[in-house]
């Protein structure tokens, strides 16, 4: 399949095209989800290894999405410029670096270092697949392209659950990071081979200062601003949950092991995995995007408000309050869905960048706040803090969107 602008196959006889071409980019955001996630199942292990407490870890952790949001624009203007493929080949390069570089830390100053350099390398990992699909692949179905990527993506939860509990606990948390590394060598070599180069852009892009002055202008539109909001707590919200005090709460209140909470959360990972695709499906069905974003993070709220009144029950009760969190919080790609419709089509990629960069600017913001909350109130209190801001979000982009104009 050939793009606007031509393509320069390097390896004619192993590229693929098309939904192809499409996966392999994918893997990239399933390496991205599994560093990101690493912290769920090993916190207390980084805690001790730093000797510092759960908190700290969660502000240092945090370094990785603050660092993913700044990477946002830069990424989106070098995607136009130099063409997919160079652009993931360079950030998957930088995550392998980064994963060897949390694998060999020594004190908390080079673990805060890996994670800056981690999350400049996944910055791009969602936004490759996802520009690919708007410039070789159907509009018409952008809704299940976008829960595909995201379904694929998602699977790096996975590993970050069970199989790396068994990892960590037969070989330490520091080869958790080594088969991160490798792992993602495996992608760069399989994208390599299975990705066709394609030319940048015959018109140079903007400076990054003004595509950081249009991104910022749409998402602050009256038409995007419902959605940017929402997604400003919703990726922070999955993220705090899956990606850090879900291990803790299960590993230290409910006196779990590691794999028995890696269990857990292993199912919760199957729910955000598989289901983002059924949601798609009924959203087609039904066309009430909004209505299903705002009941999703409602519903996803309430569960985690409710998860730590369970602390003397079986974890029977924590393993169905996750999993209907995890189906009701699988509506969060149509935010993406949501902010291409919000403008002209000449604007779709801003308003994604726009979407993308509130996701992980809340994560970040989000995850430091939660440092403190922790330190204040215990795992209890920090789970339902992510309960109220699914809620509060939930409500923020009832009272502020407008109804997506059809281009």
């Amino acid at each position: 399949m050939t793009g606007n602008t031509g393509e320069a196959v390097s390896v004619p006889h192993v590229a693929f095209a098309g939904v192809g071409a499409l996966l392999l980019l994918a893997l990239g955001h399933t390496i991205s989800n599994l560093v990101r996630t690493l912290p769920a199942i090993t916190t207390d292990v980084l805690a001790e290894s730093f000797s510092v407490t759960p908190g700290d870890v969660a502000a240092m952790t945090g370094v990785f999405h603050l660092a993913f949001a700044v990477g946002q624009i830069p990424v989106g203007v070098a995607l136009d410029r130099f063409g997919i493929k160079r652009v993931f080949m360079s950030l998957i390069s930088t995550v392998v670096i980064g994963s060897l570089l949390a694998a060999v830390a020594q004190n908390s100053v080079g673990f805060v270092l890996s994670q800056a350099v981690l999350g400049l390398g996944c910055s791009g990992m969602l936004l490759c697949p996802l520009t690919y699909a708007a410039k070789n692949l159907s509009n018409v179905n952008f809704a299940l392209w976008s829960a595909l990527v995201l379904a694929v993506g998602n699977s790096g939860m996975l590993l970050s659950a069970s199989p790396m509990a068994l990892v960590i606990e037969a070989l330490g948390w520091r080869s958790a990071f080594i088969v991160s590394a490798a792992l993602a060598a495996t992608v760069a070599l399989t994208a390599w081979l299975g990705v066709r180069s394609q030319r940048e852009d015959r018109h140079p892009a903007g400076s990054v200062s003004s595509e950081f002055r249009q991104v910022a202008r749409i998402g602050s539109s009256r038409e995007l601003r419902g959605v940017v909001i929402l997604a400003f707590v919703s990726f922070a919200v999955v993220i705090g949950v899956r990606g850090m005090w879900a291990g803790p709460w299960l590993m230290e209140v409910k006196q779990m092991s590691r794999v028995e909470a890696g269990n857990i959360m292993l199912i919760l990972t199957l729910m955000l995995i598989s289901m983002p695709m059924l949601v798609s499906l009924v959203d087609r069905r039904t066309g009430r995007t909004g209505m299903l974003l705002v009941s999703g993070h409602l519903i996803a709220g309430m569960a985690l408000l409710t998860l730590p009144f369970g602390r003397g029950l079986a974890p029977l009760y924590d393993l169905s309050l996750l999993v209907v969190f995890g189906v009701a919080i699988s509506v969060q790609p149509l935010l993406f869905v949501l902010g291409r419709q919000s403008v002209g089509s000449s604007d779709a990629g801003k308003a994604l960048a726009a979407v993308n960069l509130a996701f992980f600017a809340g994560a970040a913001t989000i995850q430091a706040l939660s440092a403190p909350v922790v330190g204040l109130t215990g795992f209890s209190g920090v789970i339902m803090f992510l309960g109220l801001l699914a809620i509060a979000g939930a409500m923020a982009f009832l009272l502020t969107a407008r109804r997506p104009q059809q281009h």
